[in-house]
């Protein structure tokens, strides 16, 4: 095999190798690592995402609810397409 074709070979395999991790890796959030960064960003603490389960009797079409369970709490998270997630704290 010549140095050139090599080269280019091997160029080939890093290239698909990267791309394979790079999509496990955005694979790889979870529905509760979503849920805890979202309420996180508007102010809310949730020290450990530690679990999430859908509320199918609330979640409708376009507008799902999320049981999020922290370390520190348990919130209710009612999320609608393009706004901003409607957060309940749950005792």
């Amino acid at each position: 095999m010549t140095n050139g074709r090599w080269i280019f070979l091997s160029a080939l395999a890093l290239t698909s190798a990267l791309a394979v991790g790079r999509a496990v890796a955005q694979g790889a959030e979870t529905v509760q690592d979503m849920l805890a960064a979202q309420i996180r960003s508007q102010g809310f603490t949730c020290d450990k995402a530690l679990g999430a389960t859908k509320d199918t009797a609330r979640s409708r079409a376009d507008h799902a609810v999320w049981v999020l369970r922290c370390s520190n709490a348990s919130y209710r998270v009612s999320r609608a397409p393009d706004m901003a997630a409607k957060v309940e704290p749950l005792r």
